[in-house]
């Protein structure tokens, strides 16, 4: 339950810090990418069965 609840937050901030949005449009890919890594680790994470 707690993983699920993770990686939808996580896709939600994901969607969020993509510089389509006008707020986000001068930060660049930086937070895209490092939302990405961390939803990378938790998914691999969730996969091995330690979270």
């Amino acid at each position: 339950m707690l993983g699920a609840i993770l990686i939808v937050v996580l896709v939600l901030m994901l969607i969020g810090v993509l510089p389509t949005w006008g707020h986000s449009r001068s930060w660049g890919y930086i937070p895209s990418g490092s939302v990405g890594l961390i939803l990378l680790i938790l998914l691999v994470l969730v996969v091995t069965g330690r979270l």
